[in-house]
């Protein structure tokens, strides 16, 4: 079996490490690196297009856009009603509650420390659940 040459010996040139510094390795910086191999110019037809189709629906204002918006506002009214129905139900119920013979104190305290952690997270939710729709919304015109 033949013996193998130690790689610094591969290459005995100046070129490769010390030696002429006239005979330096050419440098080269790539500007513009295509996808389909060096030089080639990509076919105008194979580039994704800049907007997504749904956005460019959108901006077009075509009956498609106009289904993906109507989309996102319905959802958007369904969690506020939703939202809303919940706060109506809340208030709503404090007549009932407050005509229950109890101690004024007790009254004081459903109406100033039991609403607003009830209307704190009806308003967190809904917040949260707007920024879910629009998220979702986002989501399918950006694909």
């Amino acid at each position: 079996m033949p013996e193998r040459t130690p790689p610094s010996e591969q290459h005995p040139s100046p070129a490769f490490g010390r030696g002429d510094p006239q005979r330096r390795p050419r440098r080269e910086t790539v500007t513009y690196a295509s996808a389909h191999g060096a030089g080639t110019v990509p076919d105008p037809a194979r580039r994704r297009p800049v907007h997504p189709p749904a956005r460019s629906e959108i901006d077009e204002q075509t009956t498609l856009g106009h289904t993906y918006v109507r989309s996102l506002m319905r959802s958007q009214l369904r969690a506020a009603l939703t939202a809303l129905g919940a706060l109506a139900l809340l208030v709503g119920s404090l007549p009932l509650l407050l005509a229950l013979p109890a101690p004024e104190a007790f009254v004081w305290i459903a109406l100033g420390v039991g609403v607003y952690p009830v209307v704190w997270g009806i308003a967190h939710w809904y917040v949260r659940r707007a920024e879910r729709n629009e998220r979702d919304f986002t989501g399918l015109v950006e694909r």
